[in-house]
Order: structure tokens, then C-alpha cells, then sequence
């Protein structure tokens, strides 16, 4: 670990980050594919703060495993994009405040690209199973938008060379012109709070006993970089950190993946806030 208190230090209003300030829809809580509707709120759940956990909504895709088993609106929760939700979004917020000092908030912030200029009230955007969203073209001009603004995108939780291949093409979408690429140990990405040189795949907790999901036996950390060398997407190929997060306080996922899992979210939380 080194710099993180200088780190924490330096984070940045959100609006400051994404060049103005708008409205910011009021919390609510979706019902969840993992039925975690009835999760308790903490106490604190409407104190404003810097940073919030923002969940990308998204509608469903191609690939998307659960098309079929929930009918009704995406926009409404009870979709892909609830895997993990609210649980492992609450439990990595609390790591943040616990091992930074980024005020942030204790509950999320799902995020519709549709839903007018929502998006810029938050610099750190998260979207799970990236392999089997359905984002169309209009969303897609809104995340470039949002990312070339200053906003940071966590894209989790996809495996296998067909869910690969699936997302690499939705992104030609929001960048035709940039390449996604491995990011080298010493980027800044890995060493803001903690020194990530000793990286592994996080499997899922589905799938604990191969170790691996589909054909995705090697993990990568990837990045989409801006023209001043600051990662704008960052890009967890064949881990799960999502589930890192959310079985981090459960003694049958093993300590390892949910330690390392929640240094990367750290790292990524502060290398957005302040890169």
C-alpha cells in the first residue's frame, strides 16, 4: 500500500469532475434477480456524499441468460443488470469508507444512459455481466459522452471468447476508434491505494470448483485510454468482482478473492476520483 492518504486527499466533486452540476434523481431501491428486495437500508441512506456507487441499468441482450425468466421492463429492476444488486453495491461501498477516506455515500445509485443528463451527477459508473447487455446506439454516444467528460466505466463479470467478442463489439459502438488493451502492472490504475502486482481470477461463487466460468480460464485486466493516457473504461475479463464484493462477509467464499476484489474496486474508486 502507498500514497492513499495523499490520494483520498485529493478527490474531486463529482460535478467538478464531469464539467457541470445537474438534478440528481432521488434514491430507490429496484427488486433484484437475487431477491435481495428486502436487503434493510442503513440508516444514513439519504446522506449526501462525493462518491456513490452509480449501477448502470441496461436493457437485456443477444446472450442475456435470464431472458425469458423475468418478463416485464428492465426499468424496472428484476433484470440482468440487478445480479449482485443491492448487496455486493452496499458491502464494497463500506470497504471504501473503510479503507479510504472518500466520503461515500452507503447506498447506490442505479443509472438509466436514457434518463436525460443523469449520468454526469456521477464520475465512477459500474455495470455487471457486460457480456450480455443489450446497449443500444444511443446509449452508447451518452457513455462516450460521459467518458470523455471525465467519467470512469467498471465493466465486470463477463467470460468466455463469446461474451468477449459480444462486448468488444458493443464498444466499437462508444469508441470505433480505440482499441481495448491490457494495462501494464505499472499503471497508476494498480498502485493508487494498493500495489496490485500479484493479480488472480476471482471466479464466481457459482463456480468455485472449476475455478473459471465458460471457456474463460485466464483473466485480464483491461483498459479504454484517453488521448492523455487516463483510463476511461476498466476491464475485468473472466473475474467476478461483483460477487467478491458480495459474499466479502460469507466464510464460504474464500478470503482471497473478495480481498483482492475489493483492492481493485478501491484503487478504481480513487484512480477515477482523481486522474
Amino acid at each position: 500500500m502507498r500514497g492513499w492518504r495523499q490520494a483520498a486527499y485529493s478527490v474531486v466533486f463529482a460535478g467538478t469532475v464531469l464539467g457541470g452540476l445537474y438534478a440528481q434523481r432521488p434514491f430507490r431501491q429496484y427488486p433484484s434477480v437475487e431477491g435481495y428486495e428486502t436487503m434493510p437500508l442503513p440508516a444514513d441512506y439519504e446522506r449526501h456524499a462525493e462518491w456513490t456507487f452509480a449501477r448502470l441499468m441496461y436493457p437485456p441482450g443477444p446472450l442475456d441468460g435470464y431472458r425469458g425468466r423475468f418478463d416485464g421492463d428492465w426499468r424496472e429492476g428484476l433484470s440482468l443488470w440487478t445480479q449482485d444488486y443491492p448487496a455486493a453495491d452496499r458491502k464494497f461501498a463500506e470497504a471504501v469508507k473503510r479503507l479510504t477516506r472518500v466520503d461515500a455515500r452507503s447506498v447506490e445509485q442505479p443509472v438509466n444512459l436514457d434518463d436525460g443528463d443523469e449520468i454526469y451527477n456521477w464520475p465512477w459508473l459500474y455495470a455487471v455481466q457486460v457480456g450480455e447487455w443489450g446497449l443500444t446506439e444511443k446509449q452508447a454516444a451518452k457513455l462516450r459522452d460521459y467518458l470523455l467528460r471525465g467519467g470512469f466505466f467498471f465493466a465486470d463479470d463477463f467470460h468466455g471468447s463469446q461474451e468477449q467478442a459480444y462486448f468488444e463489439k458493443t464498444m466499437k459502438m462508444v469508441f470505433p476508434e480505440r482499441p481495448i488493451v491490457d494495462i501494464p502492472d505499472g499503471d497508476a490504475i494498480f498502485h493508487t491505494v494498493f500495489d496490485l502486482d500479484d493479480r488472480f481470477r476471482i471466479p464466481g461463487a457459482e463456480h468455485l470448483n472449476t475455478g473459471y466460468k465458460k471457456d474463460g480460464k485466464v483473466a485480464r485486466w483491461q483498459g479504454i485510454y484517453d488521448d492523455k493516457g487516463r483510463v476511461m473504461v476498466g476491464i475485468l475479463l473472466n473475474s467476478d468482482t461483483g460477487d467478491s464484493w458480495e459474499w466479502s462477509d460469507d466464510g464460504r467464499y474464500p478470503l482471497k478473492y473478495s480481498q483482492l476484489g475489493l483492492k481493485i474496486g478501491v484503487n478504481y474508486v480513487v484512480y477515477a476520483m482523481t486522474h
